[in-house]
């Protein structure tokens, strides 16, 4: 499968810069996965096309502000470092600008000293492991000089932190936000378990890997990054009881979908476990807990524009792409919402 089939054209006008001032007020693209029926509605509702006896599964990660500036020290040169993954107390795996300056042993200096970096190794596709130096709790020092690491589209500054969080971000780890998410209020969430519709909470901490464009010529030959999950009891119980009911398991976002995805045992059952995914969603994928999905819009080419061709097959969403382009819609992160059913 070649990876220019998931491609489209998108004018750059489309990409969102900036979060709209109600979460609930992006519009809404509902996609019939199995006809390429197109409607057009508002996200708030959302709620006329849920039943009593489905579920949400919604991703509880937190976005940690991941993006340092900081001086090497010695030199004065400035230096990006955006953290991806803690590998041990005050070692995380980064991604470092210019990479080629900062060799192992080389300091980097945040805040004036308040923070202190020692590049200690150097890991998969040039990532730079560091160790870092502070006083205090490193989550705090972190709020204080980090920045959320918006993807390299939005060249907008963001006035406000929580605009690039879920209202239900519970557990910090993400170097991303689950986008789909940003579209629910609290009091869209009340409206919807008010309707007898359960929610499912998982984690999945957002990798290096939405970032990263796929390089490989077909999508076979493209390898994912790994990404840590969790689905604890309670979340297991929920969704299995819902597919026992005969009501459906609509994941919120495709960080949800990769987590139950990963999770579920053949039959589809979902037990509670947690673990690294490297899963690959894409046409010809059998999904085995999924029955629906809320997603944004993806960029041409994506992982993600092929787990949801997976779902509703790449002629219907390149398809409902196109309708979204003619009908203006914003695009990505900040973007408007499809509901494929």
């Amino acid at each position: 499968m070649n990876v220019n089939d998931f491609d489209y054209e998108l004018p750059e006008e489309l990409i969102a810069q900036d979060p709209i001032e109600d979460r609930s007020a992006s519009r809404l693209l509902v996609l019939d996965k199995n006809t390429g029926e197109i409607r057009h509605k508002v996200f708030r509702e959302i709620t006329e096309e849920l039943r009593p006896g489905d579920c949400l599964v919604i991703n509880n990660t937190k976005v940690i502000p991941a993006r340092l500036y900081g001086v090497r020290e010695g030199t004065g040169a400035s230096i990006e470092v955006l953290l991806l993954k803690r590998r041990e107390n005050d070692v995380w795996e980064t991604l470092v600008k210019p990479g080629k300056k900062c060799k192992i042993g080389t300091r980097i200096v945040f805040g004036e000293g308040t923070l202190k970096g020692e590049v200690t190794g150097i890991v998969d596709e040039g990532n730079r492991l560091i160790h870092f130096e502070y006083e205090g709790i490193f989550e705090e020092v972190l709020d204080r000089l980090g920045e959320m690491p918006l993807p390299p589209y939005i060249t907008h500054k963001l006035q406000d932190k929580n605009r690039y969080q879920t209202v239900y971000a519970k557990y910090d780890g993400s170097a991303a936000a689950p986008t789909a998410g940003l579209h629910f209020t609290k009091e869209l969430l009340e409206q919807i378990r008010a309707m007898g519709i359960e929610i499912a909470e998982v984690t999945l901490h957002v990798g290096l890997g939405t970032f990263r464009p796929v390089k490989a010529e077909t999508v076979e030959e493209h390898h994912m990054h790994s990404e840590f999950y969790i689905v604890d009891e309670k979340a297991a119980g929920i969704i299995n009881r819902t597919k026992k009911n005969g009501g459906r398991v609509i994941c919120v976002g495709t960080t949800s979908c990769r987590t139950v995805e990963s999770a579920a045992e053949p039959d589809g059952t979902v037990p509670a476990k947690s673990g690294w995914t490297e899963i690959f969603i894409y046409p010809g994928y059998k999904f085995k807990v999924l029955d629906a999905l809320i997603t944004n819009f993806h960029l041409p080419k994506s992982t993600l524009i092929m787990l949801v061709s997976a779902l509703a097959g790449r002629e219907h969403v390149l398809n409902a792409y196109r309708e979204a382009v003619k009908e203006r819609y914003r695009f990505f992160s900040f973007g408007d919402a499809m509901f494929i059913e």
